[in-house]
């Protein structure tokens, strides 16, 4: 069997050398950080434990599939648990919607606020079903290298209106405003405005009322590092603050990777896990390849990036949801400047994660952990979040204050931010986008980073910048088409 180097540790690095050693190839991860993670880095602090960034867990299938491949169970590496609402969503208006999985108390709430739409949200529903078969289901972890194969779905993705909005496709199912944003923030969480977003993300609504939202005991590192654990146990190798400074080619062929401190190590696969822009302007900048594909990307549009604020408080607050999202005044032209990088605005939107509601051992007894994240523009807009950071962080915990947290301020115990730079310079994120390459329709599937390169035919691609893009089940499904690409080009001799 060939052996295998797979470049960086998020979700979608460990998934993909998970299903390479369940394979049988022998697979290295290198991590460039001290611990594995990626975006779901873990930060202690103080007594503290941080989960850095996704803290929705969806689809939990597409874990256990993962544990499955060598006859184990998720449950004896981590535990999921059940959250319920999944969102609370709250207006400066006073109006507030617990959006969760009981279809009676979901159709309640959308009768007070408009009785017709109850109607509406029931055909809104069957739509998210229908596109979560076809753009899930069937096409999501299914490699897209040619334009035939986009060509194939185009039918299907057609009728489905998928060159709508998903904001637009909404409202043509719900009239109320409130519930218009009820049902599109979804986009927000892979990196896209729910006003440009391809409807195909309407499928999220429906992965979610199917699969449920949950957190893991002892937070999103807690499954990190029981993925971690997997993998070693599968035989794989996993070497930490070990940042990859070039893969090595030989004509059209990549032969493995040469790290930071000069050490060459020999691959028959290299999979990256990192950046799509950085993989090819730095990691392949001796390549033909890399400079021509840089050139492409540099010209797509990559997406919004985020202003994270970890803070402590030395009280806990019963009652909180455990993912609540804080809409601000103004939320379409919020969305629109952000989305094409204009600069700062007074006003934001948040969405602040209480694990606490769920789960307190991530604080120190008697007190509670947080954090809040306000989508924010990339590093086209040139803003200098070193001076507008601390500034910034005391806006947002003033509002949380106004809103949600009465007496954050007295309370506060510890605190730290992470900023789009933080992304630029910590996961080498191009413009400091915190989801790659935004999600609309012209930069989906074929339109994406493809799961193979077209030229260098044993490098493949995991993470939000390929198919299907962001988001813990979408990064786990590029896994599992680039590892089902990687077998089938095994059996015809390509890959090795």
């Amino acid at each position: 069997m060939p052996d295998a180097v797979v470049i960086g540790g998020g979700f979608g690095g460990l998934a993909a050398a998970i299903r390479l050693q369940s394979q049988g190839i022998q697979t290295t991860l290198l991590e460039k950080r001290d611990r594995l993670g990626g975006r779901a880095y873990v930060y202690q602090q103080d007594g503290y434990t941080f989960d850095a960034g996704p803290t929705v867990i969806t689809d939990p299938a597409c874990i256990d599939e993962l544990f499955a491949l060598s006859g184990r169970r998720l449950s004896d590496y981590a535990t999921l648990l059940p959250i319920e609402p999944f969102y609370r969503l709250l207006w400066e208006d006073g109006v507030r919607f617990d959006y969760g999985n009981d279809q009676m108390a979901l159709e309640r709430q959308i009768a007070a606020l408009s009785p017709p739409d109850v109607e509406g949200y029931r055909r809104f529903l069957a739509y998210s079903q229908a596109v979560f078969e076809e753009g899930y289901r069937r096409l999501g972890h299914v490699a897209f290298l040619s334009p035939w194969d986009m060509v194939k779905a185009a039918p299907q993705l057609a009728r489905l209106g998928a060159w709508r909005s998903v904001h637009a496709m909404v409202s043509r199912f719900v009239r109320e405003e409130h519930l218009r944003q009820a049902l599109s923030f979804h986009t927000l969480l892979v990196g896209g405005s729910p006003f440009a977003s391809s409807a195909i993300y309407a499928l999220i609504h429906a992965l979610e009322r199917q699969g449920g939202v949950w957190f893991p005991r002892g937070g999103t590192g807690a499954l990190v590092a029981g993925l971690a654990r997997l993998f070693a146990d599968l035989g794989g190798s996993i070497r930490l603050s070990e940042p990859v400074a070039e893969i090595a080619t030989e004509a059209e062929r990549v032969t493995g990777v040469l790290t930071g401190r000069g050490e060459r190590i020999t691959a028959d696969i290299v999979i990256s896990n990192g950046d799509v822009m950085h993989t090819y302007g730095a990691l392949l900048r001796r390549h033909p390849r890399g400079a021509a594909m840089a050139r492409r990307l540099d010209r797509r549009r990559f997406s919004m990036s985020l202003f994270v604020v970890y803070f402590g408080l030395r009280r806990q607050h019963p009652g909180l949801a455990h993912h609540s999202i804080l809409f601000g005044p103004e939320y379409r032209g919020l969305i629109d400047a952000i989305r094409d990088a204009r600069p700062l605005r007074e006003d934001f939107s948040l969405y602040l994660h209480a694990p606490g509601a769920t789960d307190d051992s991530l604080a120190p007894p008697g007190r509670s952990g947080f954090y809040a994240l306000a989508p924010v523009p990339n590093l086209a807009q040139q803003i200098d979040w070193k001076a507008a950071g601390p500034g910034y962080a005391d806006r947002i915990l003033a509002a949380l204050e106004r809103r949600v947290l009465p007496g954050l301020r007295d309370d506060l115990d510890t605190l730290r931010i992470f900023t789009p730079e933080d992304f630029r310079v910590e996961l080498n994120a191009h413009l400091g986008s915190a989801f790659s390459l935004e999600p609309i329709l012209t930069q989906s599937a074929w339109f994406r980073v493809h799961n193979r390169d077209a030229v260098l035919r044993n490098l493949y691609f995991v993470g939000a910048g390929t198919h299907p893009g962001a988001g813990v089940p979408g990064v786990i499904g590029s896994a599992k088409a680039t590892a089902r690409l990687i077998a089938e080009d095994l059996r015809a001799g390509l890959a090795a």
